[in-house]
């Protein structure tokens, strides 16, 4: 049941008539009472920031909501002064139907860029979409299919963890994302719940702790978009004394919002546009973490390394480069670099290697790179994609 598996909401999703193809494009979640509670979000470090992220860090001031309204189809963004208002116009709405506040109602935008938001159509459809919140599986596929744009399949998590005194809190998501993602943030949007009461305050750190760990480590095209948002609302229907900043509550939630995270920037990177592998570049031997992520991300953000996996060349000499053009250190004469276990460069040349079992790891839908820097002890890994001719077709035209 994805983002309704937490007790406390209600979800739902329509085709609005947003989208000219006539597909979902609207969606709701809401607390099941309508009252607001904790809540957090983290946001695209674009500094050109698209209307409904300006709207929702403001609505999340002080760190309570009771609902979140996203559209398909429109970005809402590069559209001024009016794309602001069309956003305040969309939580006005949905307050009206649900009996809240506006400034309790948080809102997500998805699609075309530089294009006015059509209002009729939203402003006619969210008293269908209010009226059919609902809590059954059904509701929830709704609201996750309606949130997609250029992606293939809906993307749902869910995680539990033990908080001790025999509660089992759970979270809940669902997300959007198949192309511009790359770290801080990945380009996406997301929608989490949680059934456990917690502090507005902790609740922030742990969702920001949570995508440091999961979305920040995701690229497919090093493109970073207008309107990334991760939400989280937390129900406190599970009767748990709030959770405040450390102990057992504490970091089981963070690792519940980890694991979901987690599972949805993989299902995103799995359904990248056009992508035919599915790569996880791993640093280790590194200096520092930092070190090993940058090491990591300069990896899986090289075209060249990109195109190569799509040709099925274990082209070691490119990751060497992008190590060296990464900004982290390396002594290039300790570099160890192997493809799905097999070692094809080791202090910084070429190794010996069976070809026909390198053949067939490159075949593979899904390849591991290990790089081993040599000069330290921590690691980081970053996933990526390949750059395919379908990824390119995609994206030569406005999508």
């Amino acid at each position: 049941m994805s983002v309704l598996a937490a007790g406390g909401f209600e979800a739902f999703g329509l085709a609005s008539g947003i989208k000219e193809s006539g597909a979902p494009d609207l969606a709701l979640v809401a607390t099941a009472d309508r009252t607001p509670v904790s809540a957090a979000g983290v946001f695209t470090t674009n500094l050109a920031t698209a209307a409904p992220v300006l709207v929702s860090r403001a609505h999340l001031a002080d760190g309570r909501a009771a609902a979140v309204i996203v559209n398909s189809g429109n970005a809402n963004a590069a559209t001024g002064e009016q794309g602001t208002r069309n956003a305040q116009r969309m939580c006005e709405l949905s307050a009206r139907e649900l009996g809240c506040e506006p400034t309790d109602v948080l809102v997500c935008s998805t699609g075309l860029i530089g294009i006015p938001l059509p209002m009729a159509p939203i402003e006619s459809s969210i008293g269908r979409l209010a009226a059919g919140l609902a809590t059954d599986p059904g509701a929830a596929t709704a609201a996750a299919t309606a949130m997609l744009t250029t992606d293939t399949v809906k993307k749902e998590s869910v995680a539990t963890a033990d908080i001790g005194g025999s509660l089992t809190l759970t979270v809940g998501g669902m997300a959007k994302g198949a192309a511009m993602l790359q770290p801080a943030m990945a380009t996406m949007l997301a929608v989490l719940t949680t059934d456990v009461a917690v502090d507005p305050r902790a609740l922030r750190v742990a969702l920001q702790r949570a995508v440091g760990e999961s979305f920040n480590q995701l690229t497919v095209d090093g493109c970073t978009s207008t309107n990334d948002t991760v939400l989280v609302l937390a129900s406190g229907a599970l009767g748990n004394p709030p959770i405040g900043f450390g102990g057992r509550g504490y970091h089981a939630l963070t690792d519940a919002l980890t694991a979901v995270c987690g599972d949805l920037a993989e299902q995103m990177g799995r359904d990248a546009e056009g992508a035919t592998k599915f790569a996880r570049i791993t640093v280790v031997g590194a200096r520092t973490v930092d070190d090993a992520r940058r090491a990591a991300r300069g990896v899986a953000n090289s075209q060249l390394v990109q195109c190569s996996l799509n040709g099925q060349d274990p082209y070691w000499g490119r990751i060497l480069s992008e190590l060296g053009a990464s900004g982290a250190f390396i002594d290039p004469l300790q570099v160890d670099i192997a493809y799905g276990g097999i070692t094809v460069c080791r202090d910084g040349i070429a190794a010996e290697h069976d070809d026909r079992a390198l053949a067939a790891v490159m075949a593979a839908h899904d390849i591991d790179i290990r790089c081993d820097l040599r000069v330290g002890q921590s690691e980081a890994s970053v996933i990526t994609t390949d750059l395919s001719y379908a990824y390119i077709d995609e994206n030569a035209k406005t999508s």
